[in-house]
């Protein structure tokens, strides 16, 4: 199958300097794939907690990418993301996760539990993230735990638009709560479309009931976002 707009640019972002690439959340596995065929890494390693869809994905893949000496190796993990085995899996080079599709509280509990393994083992482990709602407080909390970016890109997809995030400990440039780097990646129309969404969106909510906290991470997304919208003249 075709990759999505999406799933292409996330494969874009990952070159071949890792020992071990995990796909998480993998779904159908297409990313994950199209990273074997190339042979991005050593090992590719599938990550979901759903049986059925790793069966399946087992299958597929034995069928079309079977062990040969030439080729990259794959595994299959039926298992909680935040528990990845890499105690297994000790290399000298670095590891990355690619986390997608799930909400940006999920993404930073992953992240958290994950990095903190890696810490303990002395593991260099980069992040490829493309997370689904609350990117404002997920950014923030990304910073928190000491990531940095190597590159972010915002992109439209099925009238839906969506940020992608490279980070590590050991990348260079900060994490900030809007992107200072995002909005350069996009065409003006995209970025208005997405900036006014998600202006709409926290407004919303930010006129129901929230504890202070809430609110006053609301109030600073709204005065984010508005000044980030100034900008292009609208």
């Amino acid at each position: 199958m075709k990759l999505s707009q999406r799933l292409t640019q996330l494969e874009n972002m990952v070159d071949s300097r890792y020992g071990h690439i995990w796909d998480c959340c993998c779904d159908h596995g297409l990313l994950g794939a199209a990273l074997l065929k190339r042979q991005a890494a050593p090992t590719i390693h599938f990550v979901d907690i759903v049986p059925d869809i790793m069966q399946g994905l087992t299958d597929k893949l034995r069928r079309f990418y079977p062990p040969r000496p030439d080729s990259a190796d794959w595994q299959v993990h039926c298992m909680d993301v935040a528990k990845l085995p890499l105690d297994n899996y000790v290399t000298d080079a670095a590891h990355l996760v690619i986390i997608a599709g799930v909400g940006g509280e999920l993404t930073y509990e992953l992240v958290s539990a994950i990095q903190q393994k890696a810490d303990t083992l002395g593991q260099k482990i980069e992040f490829l993230l493309c997370p689904v709602h609350h990117t404002y407080q997920l950014r923030e909390r990304l910073n928190a735990l000491g990531l940095k970016r190597f590159d972010e890109r915002l992109i439209s997809e099925n009238k839906r638009c969506y940020e992608l995030l490279h980070l590590a400990r050991q990348a260079e440039h900060p994490i900030t709560a809007i992107g200072d780097g995002l909005w350069s990646s996009a065409p003006m129309a995209i970025q208005q479309t997405y900036l006014t969404r998600l202006l709409t969106h926290y407004t919303q909510v930010l006129r129901g009931e929230n504890p202070i906290e809430q609110r006053q991470l609301l109030s600073r997304a709204i005065q984010d976002y508005q000044a980030q919208l100034n900008q292009l003249g609208i």
